[in-house]
């Protein structure tokens, strides 16, 4: 690769020719501020806070987007620049809601940190607040003007990210915010609720719909029996919002956390992810083996079911009819677990933790209920459970590891833990389904093929004299060229696996954010799937079928996967949805 050599702050560089400034600053370790800079989403230059002088110029410049040049001198910290700096951010915090105390971004605030960074003590202009809607009626998201900073990220991410383009800038002058399109409410659109507008604001203009008030008053109440499960991914990155280096695998300590928090029940939703297994596992052979419809698609991510409904409905009779392991987790908690406990299941509020925004959306469809009974009843972000934690006085660092409760539905395999990195559905159903073809148990546990973070990988397994094609694709980019393919006959699969959100759950929109300068150092999805690979191989069981547990529930419960019994309480349909319905009124309150 082509090289140049300049001098940042009198020290000589030696960098790619295709470099910026800010990318040559940080391999010297010259550390730039940045506020609107996204690595490879938002890199516009827009906010002005990483100028710089460069010799020879008119004028500073943004370091973010100025190519380097053989020769270049560079400085990032003369007085000059330290005055511009402070000067725009003074400029933009007079206009901003600068209610920091009781600010759901407190502490965790990219524009709080760089004021303290920048020695903001003052700001010297008249404050010009405008009271804007704050809009709250989308059961998932929560929208906030007043905290706006017009950055864009949130901008970019949803459009070239996401491939969705909900939000955009609106009106001009003092009067531009981000918003959805003709005024309307984020719950009148196509959102998919994936939640990474969240993860990409700097900010609290964007938060997810909070049910930690909700959670509360059901662990108050003696008459309640609340059972909680926890996702896999979560487990994969609690602890950074207690300080621990990204990926640190936790899941002893939030078991214990979460029992001292008053849960009458701690589950993984592993079980339920076995569970899954069992029943789309089978759902694939019966497909394969009477000529129904193929590809089968996964369904476990409601981001990307969401997203085919919007956007290919004529791929919805391949969404596999199971629902996500969350849903028929609360489905058996509130049928095999409540009649085996004798509790009735009208007493029982199941609350998930869970790394995705779109799961709060998902409970709420009429599909997801057995007999009028809601599977799940509420779900929290990994970030709330956090600040429940943090609310409770809990010293979580100190906590010894504690286990799940182990009774009826507590055992779960390393297949049900890989769900929440990209391929890992794909890698634990195969690891059944080859032995249901093979008719005989495989030693070959790691399936590689389909692990790793390329846009889409693809596999052709020989099972049982059977030729299998699979595919996976993560993020709604990748889906769309897979969906291409396939319709364009370029490319014929069996089952496919797509997740909403690049890396899969793992970096799913109710994580812990990260800020945009450890982005650009850090492959978070990398660091926090490779902890949930940890958490597979440390199971004695890592094949849904083979857990103890699993084979009980079905010999004294269900009978067979796939039977009608699973299908009253797992499996569920999907619908074709109209992207932009009969304009309502923007009445937010």
């Amino acid at each position: 690769m082509e090289k140049v050599t300049l001098t940042i702050d009198n020290m000589k560089v030696e960098v790619p020719k295709d470099y910026t400034v800010l990318q040559a600053a940080k391999a010297a370790g010259i550390d730039i501020p940045t506020l609107c800079y996204l690595k490879d989403v938002n890199e516009v230059g827009s906010c002005r806070i990483c100028l710089v002088e460069i010799e020879g110029a008119r004028a500073l410049q943004t370091s973010c987007v100025h190519p380097v040049s053989e020769g270049m001198i560079v400085r990032t910290n003369n007085k000059k620049v330290r005055e511009t700096r402070k000067a725009t951010l003074e400029l933009l915090l007079s206009s901003h809601d600068r209610e920091c105390l009781t600010c759901y971004r407190n502490k965790s605030c990219e524009l709080q940190k760089l004021s303290e960074e920048l020695g903001i003590t003052e700001i010297p202009f008249d404050r010009k607040k405008m009271e804007k809607l704050v809009d709250d009626k989308s059961v998932a998201i929560v929208r906030d003007p007043n905290k706006c900073i017009l950055c864009g990220r949130c901008v970019n991410t949803c459009k070239s990210r996401q491939n969705m383009g909900i939000l955009d800038f609106v009106n001009r002058g003092f009067d531009t915010e981000v918003a959805p399109a003709f005024e309307r409410s984020m719950a009148d659109t196509p959102c998919i609720h994936c939640g990474q507008c969240i993860t990409a604001c700097p900010v609290a203009a964007l938060r997810e719909k909070s049910d930690m008030e909700k959670v509360w008053d059901a662990i108050d109440d003696t008459d309640v029996h609340v059972v909680v499960q926890t996702a896999p991914a979560t487990r994969a990155s609690l602890g950074e919002s207690f300080g621990l280096p990204i990926g640190t695998r936790v899941t002893g300590k939030m078991v214990a956390a979460l029992k001292r928090l008053g849960f009458d029940k701690v589950y993984d939703t592993n079980f339920g992810a076995d569970i899954t297994i069992m029943e789309e596992g089978h759902e694939l052979l019966d497909r394969i083996e009477n000529g129904k419809t193929l590809p089968l698609i996964t369904s476990c991510c409601p981001v990307w079911v969401r997203y085919c409904e919007f956007n290919h409905p004529e791929f919805i009779d391949n969404l596999s009819s199971c629902k996500s392991p969350h849903q028929i987790m609360g489905a058996t908690i509130k049928s095999y677990y409540a009649e085996k406990s004798n509790i009735d299941p009208k007493k029982i509020f199941v609350v998930s933790i869970m790394p995705c925004t779109s799961k709060k959306a998902e409970i709420v469809r009429p599909e997801m209920h057995v007999d009028g009974i809601r599977d799940v009843d509420a779900v929290l972000t990994t970030r709330e459970l956090a600040k429940m934690i943090k609310k409770a006085g809990i010293k979580f660092l100190d906590l010894e590891d504690e286990r799940y409760d182990q009774d009826l539905v507590g055992e779960y395999t390393g297949a049900g833990a890989i769900f929440g990195v990209t391929g890992g559905v794909m890698e634990a159903a195969i690891r059944t389904v080859a032995e249901v073809l093979e008719g005989k148990s495989i030693e070959t546990i790691d399936y590689e093929s389909v692990r790793g973070f390329e846009a889409i990988k693809e596999s052709t397994l020989i099972l049982g004299g059977k030729e299998i094609k699979i595919a996976v694709a993560h993020g709604p980019v990748a889906a769309e060229n897979l969906l291409d393919m396939v319709k364009s006959g370029e490319k014929e699969y069996h089952f496919i696996e797509i997740m909403g959100c690049s890396g899969g759950c793992i970096s799913g929109g109710g994580q812990p954010h990260v800020d945009a300068k450890t982005l650009m150092d850090v492959d978070v999805r990398a660091q926090r799937g490779q902890a949930l690979y940890e958490e597979d191989e440390s199971r004695q069981y890592r094949k849904s079928h083979k857990s103890p547990q699993i084979i009980k529930l079905y010999k004294d419960y269900l009978g067979k996967p796939n039977s009608h019994k699973a299908h009253e309480l797992f499996h569920t349909h999907y619908i074709e949805r109209e992207k932009f319905p009969i304009n309502k009124d923007f009445d937010c309150e």
